[in-house]
């Protein structure tokens, strides 16, 4: 069985999680359910960064200590995934002994390679984003990446000779094309900081005690990012009794960022990585944020969409749904209450919900809840329906391969448009009429093939939907396998329910208009 590794961001654990964050981790479940579909073994990493001064500045300004704070917030997002049914394998935890343990020895290996020296550092830090900034690097005066002050500091730390492994990377970057997704995020990389000068990183802190102590010298605290980056080898046994999870999984297949630390995933991890004499990723995939209407999330600006409110109302599958099909992976997706409203009534009451429905009811009505089985017969219209499904089927399959979830979803839905036009095309009811027997078969067979292939399709994306979909119209679990879309006529014995349960109910557009901007 193929091996397949998949990676979110480990998330600093500061509050709530909003849509935007949630939206990493729903991408990667998502990519998990399509790899297992395929058969694949798919091992799946999510989990917080628990360490650096931030955390430790959040925990003492609510009166905890930091090993508090951190316990909350682990037990907040574990909470978050199980709500969003995220079928992680490990959450990981970076006070965990072992990562800890890990992390030291990594630090004295770099050490003793001559990778790391002892220098002190002087530069504009923004707390926030646990990052030091040239003044070239800053924005009208602020933080690049979070637009907040940055504060001048000063202090001995321990440097990553960045500039050693500068040519290797560039090298290795014209090597492996298909390295960064999309190829943007690496031309952004070259031109604003790789070719301007590669700055050695600061890898270490005195100023504060919140996290992992350099083993030689206990005064000083291991930078955030070479603590955090690591994690995603720690989290298999790297260096550890047990390392077969690594030798297994290791290199991660597709390891999935946003676009505010695509930095520190596309330059100091695939150097600490050489640095390890260890194979890169093959692929790391940035995608851009979910925005508002007037700019990004934000606790100061009150702006923020919390999934649990959108869940309780809407159930899961359509909040799944909604964050997929509007966020391109290139551009920023913008979140509005109006879009989600109009979105679940159009693409999922409408479109998927009155086609199941329509198609339930008339295998009841003239065929008494028995599908008619595939009878051969194929006018032009059939053909067509037949050839347009299964190109678009393809190219739902190649825009998914290519982590183009937005698109392919939009791919998919243009099949089950076709599909009720199909029904206005053949026109059953006066097929029925007429006496044409074989005709209406062939109509009403084709509607719950392509409603088949609908819900197998539906199943990395909206899982439960997808289950209750084919249930309803009777398919066994053998074909609803990926392998299964390639059939037309394999449907036999197959007996749909007595009537249609809806998928989703209809919702009043200014009601809940009211709620959600509550």
């Amino acid at each position: 069985m193929k091996k397949y590794y998949i990676t979110t961001p480990i998330y600093y654990p500061s509050g709530k999680f909003h849509i935007g964050t949630a939206y990493t981790t729903v991408l990667a479940d998502t990519l998990k359910r399509y790899k297992q579909l395929r058969g694949y073994d798919v091992f799946m990493l999510t989990g917080l960064d628990e360490h650096g001064q931030k955390v430790q500045a959040v925990a003492e300004k609510q009166g905890k200590t930091p090993q508090e704070h951190v316990d909350e917030m682990a037990q907040m997002a574990q909470d978050l995934w199980a709500l969003m049914d995220i079928k992680y394998d490990h959450f990981m935890r970076t006070t965990a002994k072992w990562h800890e343990e890990t992390v030291q020895k990594i630090f004295e290996y770099f050490l003793e390679k001559g990778d790391i020296y002892k220098g002190s550092y002087e530069g504009l830090y923004c707390m926030p984003c646990e990052t030091y900034f040239t003044e070239t690097q800053l924005v009208d005066g602020k933080c690049p990446d979070c637009g907040r002050e940055v504060k001048l500091l000063k202090e001995e730390a321990y440097f990553f000779n960045m500039k050693k492994y500068a040519d290797k990377l560039l090298k290795y970057y014209e090597e492996h094309p298909d390295f960064i997704q999309p190829e943007n995020r690496k031309t952004e990389m070259i031109n604003n900081f790789i070719k301007p000068g590669l700055e050695d990183l600061c890898v270490t802190r005195t100023s504060f005690d919140w996290g992992i102590k350099v083993k030689s010298d206990p005064k000083h605290v291991i930078y955030v990012w070479l603590d955090a980056l690591t994690n995603y080898l720690t989290a298999l046994g790297y260096m550890q009794p047990d390392d077969s999870l690594f030798k297994k999984y290791w290199p991660a297949d597709i390891q999935i960022v946003g676009k505010d630390i695509a930095r520190f995933h596309l330059i100091y991890w695939p150097i600490f990585l050489m640095a390890l004499d260890l194979p890169l990723p093959k692929k790391i995939l940035v995608h851009n944020w979910v925005m508002m209407k007037d700019g990004k999330m934000s606790k100061s600006f009150g702006n923020i969409v919390y999934p649990e409110k959108l869940i309780n109302r809407y159930g899961l599958d359509a909040t799944k749904y909604y964050l997929l099909r509007m966020s391109l992976i290139s551009q920023d997706g913008i979140y509005s209450p109006e879009d989600f409203v109009e979105r679940y009534n159009s693409d999922l009451c409408n479109d998927l919900g009155n086609l199941v429905n329509r198609t339930i009811s008339m295998v009841n009505k003239y065929f008494s809840g028995i599908v008619p089985e595939y009878n051969g017969m194929k006018n032009e219209v059939d053909k067509e329906f037949e050839e347009f499904t299964n190109n678009k089927l393809k190219r739902v399959e190649q825009l998914i391969e290519n982590f183009d979830i937005s698109n392919g979803l939009q791919e998919l839905w243009t099949i089950i448009s076709r599909t009720n036009k199909y029904i206005d095309e053949t026109r059953p009811w006066e097929l029925s009429k007429n006496g044409e027997t074989e005709k209406l078969k062939s109509s009403i067979y084709h509607l719950i093939e392509n409603i088949r292939k609908i819900g197998i399709m539906l199943i990395p994306f909206m899982t439960d939907t997808a289950k209750n979909l084919l249930r309803q119209i009777g398919v066994p679990e053998n074909l609803q396998t990926w392998e299964s879309l390639e059939k037309y006529d394999g449907l036999k014995n197959i007996k749909v329910i007595e009537k249609g349960e809806p998928l989703f109910m209809r919702k009043d557009i200014e009601e809940e208009l009211e709620y959600l901007k509550n």
